[in-house]
């Protein structure tokens, strides 16, 4: 059963699966919050990802598009690794079991990384699911997308590619 603030939260992914849409503070330095690393309990180690391109992707269980979004992300990570990019999905379920039930019906081809109190969310101002934030490497936020659309895609891994290729 979802709460209030599920629903909510849920309501406002879809309202923003519309379209790309820029966050106020984009082009601030990227909160290095703390951030569990759900295959193996360690905290995930900010100072590793020092002078690579980060796609920061906040989502949760529950979230449709975030069906969507997986293979574009596992793609991306695939063929971009080599250039520096380096894709974290934030999962921000209260229940850890829900996490891995979805992470068992679709596969991530990249790091997976817990926020179950979801203290990360609220310093990135997250407010769509899934939230996406593109993290150049000097660690500023170069780039936000709320929500996920297939058609969207292509534009926004060219953002991407294009903060890759400074």
């Amino acid at each position: 059963m979802f709460s209030i603030k599920s629903v909510f939260i849920l309501f406002l992914g879809l309202y923003f699966s519309i379209g790309i849409v820029r966050a106020d503070w984009a082009g601030q330095p990227a909160p290095n919050c703390e951030l569990t690393v759900m295959s193996d309990g360690q905290p995930l180690d900010w100072a590793s990802l020092e002078g690579k391109v980060v796609y920061l992707d906040f989502w949760a269980s529950w979230c449709v598009p975030c069906v969507q979004s997986f293979p574009f992300m596992t793609q991306m990570q695939r063929e971009l690794k080599d250039q520096g990019l380096v894709v974290i999905a934030v999962n921000v379920d209260e229940e850890r079991k829900d996490a891995e039930e979805f992470l068992a019906r679709y596969p991530a081809g990249f790091a997976v990384v817990a926020d179950p109190n979801q203290e990360c969310a609220k310093q990135y101002n997250v407010k769509a699911m899934p939230s996406s934030y593109v993290i150049d490497r000097q660690g500023v936020v170069r780039d936000v997308h709320l929500g996920f659309r297939r058609g969207e895609a292509e534009a926004f891994r060219k953002v991407v590619e294009r903060i890759l290729a400074e």
